[in-house]
């Protein structure tokens, strides 16, 4: 199955070389599955020419802001609702969660609760999951056909599903602790709280969660009608 991965960011220069761009992270979560991949740039306006070039859509996280005026986000709405209409299953993480909920007629915006860095607990249908989290916007609310798949008090919309056509978490499964401490060091000084750093480092290694979504994103691009009954009926 070939899983086209559209690449809305890029992880930070100084961690790119010994812990990989998003891409890469993801094959490497996704791998063993029965997967091909191929990335398109689309943050660097390389975008495919149609949706139908991949048996499903994989969007990454981003540095990015869904609501900010960048010029790749119009054409990726686009192509995000072209996706849905033609039935080609997406699967969407952190700022991927978010665009797919913007393109769809949600809303996404910067949450006055501000982050949340490291590793969080949330209820995924009944069931506890720890995973790393970045980020500080979040979606707020929900696109006409879209269920609560995953929450916590934190984030009341942590993961949806769109019936057989989209599935997206606001967490990072592919971030391990190397990454999440390299961001820590890169991108949070002066940004991020320092109580929520201290936080996070205290929590380094508690994460349990990413081969249990690693497995939803299998299930999901390999049978998703059935993924959207289970999580619709754990959500209710």
């Amino acid at each position: 199955m070939r899983i086209g991965i559209l690449q809305c960011g890029q992880s930070p220069d100084q961690l790119k070389q010994t812990l990989g761009d998003y891409p890469d992270m993801f094959v490497r979560l996704l791998a063993g599955r029965g997967f091909t991949f191929r990335t398109w740039h689309v943050e660097a306006m390389v975008f495919p020419d149609q949706v139908t070039e991949a048996d499903g859509w994989l969007l990454t996280g981003s540095r990015h802001g869904a609501y900010e005026d960048h010029p790749f986000i119009a054409p990726l709405e686009e192509f995000i609702r072209s996706a849905h209409d033609a039935g080609v299953p997406m699967v969407g993480i952190c700022f991927g969660h978010q665009i797919i909920a913007q393109a769809l007629g949600g809303t996404v915006v910067k949450h006055p609760d501000g982050w949340a860095v490291g590793t969080q607990d949330y209820d995924f249908g009944g069931q506890p999951v720890r995973l790393n989290a970045w980020h500080q916007d979040q979606v707020v609310a929900l696109p006409p056909g879209a269920e609560v798949a995953g929450r916590n008090a934190f984030c009341q919309n942590a993961a949806l599903i769109y019936g057989d056509r989209a599935y997206t978490v606001q967490a990072h499964p592919e971030f391990d602790d190397a990454f999440v401490q390299g961001l820590m060091d890169t991108r949070a000084k002066g940004v991020v709280p320092d109580a929520l750093l201290d936080g996070a480092a205290a929590r380094m290694g508690e994460h349990k969660g990413a081969d249990l979504i690693a497995d939803r994103i299998e299930a999901f691009f390999k049978q998703p009608r059935a993924l959207a009954r289970q999580d619709a009926q754990g959500a209710a």
